[in-house]
């Protein structure tokens, strides 16, 4: 008898996969330095960000899409401009600057912004290019808004 099985590459999480490699390296099955190769290092840059609960994110609902232009997660109250977001931000208010998109005269404003939400743009756009730069939380393209 001929038996086939398919084999390809499970889909894990960053932290799935850290908790993976942690793992094998206290069972003695690898070192630590095959445990570092083993770890995707965009997957690394995605743990070093805020992220929210499991159990916050199942209680959650859903009330637009966008893309995830910048990795994080944040909260604060909404700001719908870039001198609002210093303005609240200096008082000790965490904001998200929520923009129809950016543009260079924002950047005070994302810098003061815990996380920045906009209706039009994608990956390449300048609110997603600066937040990655800034590593702050971005999400863009929420026309749903």
């Amino acid at each position: 008898k001929l038996y086939m099985l398919q084999t390809r590459n499970g889909k894990r999480t960053a932290a799935a996969a850290l908790k993976i490699a942690c793992d094998l390296v206290d069972e003695g099955m690898i070192t630590e330095k095959e445990a570092v190769l083993m770890i995707d290092p965009k997957q690394l840059d995605a743990l070093l960000h805020p992220q929210f609960e499991a159990k916050a994110l199942k209680a959650a609902v859903p009330i637009a899409t966008a893309l995830a232009a910048s990795p994080g997660a944040a909260c604060g109250k909404i700001v719908f401009t870039a001198e609002d977001a210093t303005a609240q931000a200096k008082k000790g208010e965490k904001v998200i600057l929520v923009r129809l998109e950016t543009s260079p005269e924002d950047i005070e404003g994302m810098h003061y912004s815990q996380g920045i939400l906009t209706v039009r743009g994608g990956m390449t756009s300048h609110a997603a290019v600066v937040a990655r730069g800034m590593g702050t939380c971005c999400v863009s393209g929420c026309g749903e808004i």
